[in-house]
């Protein structure tokens, strides 16, 4: 693994990956272990002098719920116009419970909340693009106008939102640091693996939090 330079405020950022109640236990779309990654996000929070999370946020009835598809179920695959795309649960719920961030969190310091999924017929995992790959965000923006240059990601899940926004990081030209023991993956079909190679791929570090020293 190429090694980790200490952490410059002047130019990183912290981003943390949709730590809501529906994808920890109990949740609509829960994670494996999905509220583990609250203390280790918080020490992170400690650490970095710029934080930004991310809110999926979705309006009733999206387009990527199982349940906008009769006859369909959860974790099907199906193609729309912008590809495939897996259908879920619904989760995240605009103004639900579910789609707060986890009580535990320490959110006081986040600098921006970027809120995504929001398009109905469009669903969204990366912090920086929809799934159509056209329609930003905005963060990526926001974090050049900030002087940033690298991005530490950490959150859920490690093969969905996490791995789709350290990839659209690392087209968009910023350095990429994915901090595995403050994520937690759904691996659904071997997903997991598959995020690993292409973030690797793609120049993405797979870190630990203590290799910050």
């Amino acid at each position: 693994m190429p090694p980790v330079n200490p952490v410059d405020p002047q130019r990183d950022v912290l981003l943390v990956v949709d730590v809501q109640n529906d994808f920890c236990p109990g949740g609509a779309l829960a994670v494996p272990g999905g509220d583990a990654v609250v203390p280790a996000a918080n020490a992170l929070v400690a650490r970095f002098e710029h934080v930004v999370l991310t809110q999926d946020w979705h309006p009733p009835g999206h387009l990527s719920f199982a349940s906008s598809h009769p006859g369909r179920a959860p974790f099907e695959t199906v193609e729309f116009d912008y590809g495939a795309q897996t259908l879920w649960p619904d989760h995240c719920v605009q103004g639900s419970a579910g789609a707060a961030l986890h009580a535990g969190l320490d959110a006081k310091r986040a600098e921006l909340v970027v809120r995504k999924g929001f398009r109905p017929r469009i669903d969204s995992y990366s912090a920086f693009c929809e799934n159509d790959r056209v329609s930003p965000t905005g963060l990526a923006g926001y974090l050049r106008e900030r002087g940033f240059t690298r991005v530490f990601l950490c959150g859920l899940a490690t093969d969905y939102c996490v791995a789709f926004s350290a990839l659209d990081a690392r087209r968009l030209h910023f350095e990429a640091v994915v901090l595995l023991d403050a994520c937690r993956a759904i691996d659904l079909g071997g997903s997991l693996d598959q995020a690993l190679a292409s973030m690797r791929a793609a120049g993405v570090v797979l870190a630990q939090s203590a290799d910050l020293g």
